[in-house]
């Protein structure tokens, strides 16, 4: 076994550390050469070392192995962590905050915040327990709960002329053109009625779209999360004055609730109602 080598000099002393034969061992040592189609051991009347393929092939066993064993661990320890995914800018203004009610709450239960850029904030990729997301869900596949509700803002260059304004309305995107990201975010030209939509151009990722709207080419439109999470010198954010809401959601896999998802929501809804 990798995880158990030493340097033996028979075949015999690793057999008795590992509690087998000695047939045993060489069977699977002669199976293993076999199906990698390398020497793995140089057998000598005095000792048994490995070959230089065998050193190689040991090094990458034990980092498998450690893997593995950090696999079970997670797995056995499941319900001690919350991980909660996110596409873009997790709870907003409410982050912090969040962070800090929940080491108080719920202090058994570590909590950590997952940045996936996907429909579902890393939810379908495994990448998280539980997630935000300010997009509907599919329903086949996930539950989710409405914590709070976002204002939309429109995000453009400083030195844009809307830059002046207080406040844009949708009516006047009509000449301009939008950067979103279909994948993940929240704008599409359903806010239009046809012929009056704007052109679009398209990003894949949040760091993408702040770029391209710094350059005063594109302007975009976002959730108030992001103007609280993606703070940047040369770009400034202003409210839409006749654009609905966004519902801001906690989804999870039907088949498979974290015991701390009750608490997620709980503690996040009231966040949501404590700034309304």
């Amino acid at each position: 076994m990798p995880g158990r080598h030493r340097r033996h000099r028979h075949v015999h002393d690793a057999a008795i550390e590992l509690g087998v034969s000695q047939a045993a061992v060489s069977r699977t040592l002669a199976s293993l050469e076999s199906a990698l189609g390398v020497r793995l051991l140089r057998r000598t009347s005095r000792e048994v070392v490995p070959t230089a393929a065998g050193t190689q092939v040991l090094a990458r066993a034990r980092r498998l192995l450690a893997e593995v064993d950090d696999l079970v661990r997670e797995a056995a320890s499941g319900h001690a962590r919350l991980r909660i995914g996110h596409a873009w800018s997790a709870m907003g203004r409410h982050t912090v905050e969040f962070q800090r009610r929940w080491a108080q709450q719920c202090p058994d239960v570590e909590l950590r915040l997952v940045r996936t850029n996907s429909a579902t904030g890393g939810l379908a990729e495994g990448a998280c327990d539980i997630a935000v997301v300010r997009t509907p869900p599919d329903e086949r596949r996930f539950e989710s709960v409405v914590v709070g509700l976002e204002r939309r803002f429109c995000a453009m260059a400083a030195d844009d002329p809307w830059a002046r304004r207080r406040s844009i309305r949708l009516a006047e995107f009509s000449d301009r053109t939008l950067v979103i990201d279909r994948r993940t975010g929240t704008t599409t030209t359903d806010l239009w009625p046809p012929g009056s939509r704007p052109e679009l151009e398209h990003t894949q990722d949040v760091e993408d779209w702040l770029s391209v709207i710094a350059t005063g080419r594109c302007v975009g439109i976002t959730t108030e999360s992001t103007v609280t999470q993606y703070s940047r010198r040369g770009i400034v954010f202003r409210p839409l004055r006749d654009a609905a809401r966004i519902p801001v959601r906690v989804i999870w896999w039907r088949d498979d609730r974290h015991p701390a998802a009750t608490s997620a929501v709980a503690l996040l809804s009231e966040l949501y109602r404590e700034r309304d």
